[in-house]
């Protein structure tokens, strides 16, 4: 049990694998939080020297066969001191606003056990709105809540789960990936080969290699007003929907070889 001093205490957790090109800055923004946990997965860059030398807590989650960070999230929490829980990735700012805000929530009484915090994440060098808020479940009460090892899934929470309002860019998460063209293409392949499992009992037909991308395409350019980011926005869709084609090409191909 924790004690009454303790009992609104916050845990930040921060995932990492090969992270030292962020790190310094994602553990600046965090270092006022009652406790900085970094989770490695058997780095091999300069990750820990950069955790070490900021005195953060570090535990290790063995990489082993796992190619995602899903299988170490609830480790990581359950290795966290304090009954509250931010979990960042390792390209991620906190900003004071969003410190203050979290704090302000659990010394108020009435906390809800999950909070949905907004990101804003960028592409060419600028904030794409088809990618706003882009709600990520990351604040949690640590009994209360429990991760699956399952690529690309939220937290479970047992208890009410609130959302930040959009309106609030101040309380965002500062996403620092602005990954290029490449980097989507790579990931897009790599992440739709682990999506496969999650999706194996999906019965697409050859209809949906046109329908699931154009609906894509649609929600990101127009839905999420995407237009408005000009040709980044243009090029970021075409890329949204190509990740829907490519994991329903994947399944397919994979259904004909069975």
């Amino acid at each position: 049990m924790f004690s009454m001093k303790e009992e609104n205490k916050i845990s930040v957790v921060i995932n990492t694998y090969n992270a030292e090109k962020h790190l310094q800055r994602v553990i600046d923004a965090v270092r006022t939080f009652d406790e900085v946990l970094i989770c490695d997965m058997e780095s091999t860059d300069s990750t820990l020297d950069i955790a070490r030398m900021n005195g953060c807590k570090i535990v290790t989650f063995p990489k082993g066969e796992h190619k995602i960070v899903e299988p170490a999230r609830q480790f990581a929490i359950d290795e966290a001191r304090y009954p509250w829980v931010l979990v960042v990735d390792a390209d991620e700012i906190v900003s004071s606003s969003l410190r203050d805000y979290l704090y302000s929530r659990v010394n108020a009484g009435d906390c809800p056990e999950g909070i949905a915090i907004p990101r804003k994440n960028y592409f060419m060098g600028r904030m794409m709105h088809s990618s706003y808020p882009d709600y990520i479940l990351r604040f949690l009460r640590k009994d209360k809540s429990y991760w699956p090892p399952v690529i690309h899934t939220s937290p479970e929470i047992k208890g009410r789960v609130e959302r930040i309002p959009r309106s609030r860019l101040d309380l965002a998460f500062e996403h620092l990936a602005n990954d290029s063209v490449a980097d989507i293409i790579r990931k897009n392949n790599t992440y739709s080969d682990y999506e496969l499992p999650r999706r194996r009992k999906k019965n697409y037909g050859a209809g949906a290699l046109l329908y699931r991308p154009m609906f894509r395409f649609f929600k990101s350019y127009v839905l999420k007003k995407g237009f408005l980011d000009g040709i980044p926005g243009f090029i970021h869709a075409v890329l949204d929907a190509t990740y829907q084609f490519t994991i329903v090409a994947k399944l397919l191909e994979r259904k004909k070889t069975n």
